[in-house]
């Protein structure tokens, strides 16, 4: 009886931490093969690629299309406390044209800033968000 109440607490344990997300910051690196393997192209860390603000994000920054051929950046901020003032940069220097739909194309998750060409598709926005990865 002994050893069957130890061994469900080891499984109730086990169980528990599936699934548990850790606390470490998204970064580029961690996220980029994902997005890869979900069928994004174009897939890129590079500077010149990513655009000035991602540039300088703390973790990195990435630019990459969707499956939908639907265009994002994402900056990687060192945590949740700078990403509204990457929002305001991001704010700052879009284009007319997307300044106009900004709050449709912009989000967040915990560190990372996501800007999107277009508002995604559903399928697009989940398979990023599952890709964001430390």
């Amino acid at each position: 009886m002994r050893s069957t109440a130890l061994l469900l607490g080891v499984v109730v344990l086990l169980a528990a931490g599936c699934g548990a997300r850790t606390s470490k910051p998204f970064t580029a690196a961690g996220t980029a093969p994902c997005l890869k393997s979900k069928g994004f192209t174009g897939v890129s860390r590079a500077a010149d690629k990513v655009g000035f603000i991602a540039s300088f994000a703390t973790n990195g920054g990435l630019h990459a299309v969707s499956p939908d051929n639907n265009a994002v950046t994402v900056a990687f901020t060192a945590d949740p406390d700078e990403v509204e003032s990457t929002e305001r940069a991001f704010r700052k220097a879009a284009p007319p044209l997307i300044r106009a739909h900004l709050s449709d194309v912009l989000r967040s998750d915990r560190n990372a800033v996501v800007v999107w060409t277009t508002s995604p598709s559903d399928d697009d926005a989940s398979a990023l968000s599952g890709c964001l990865s430390p």
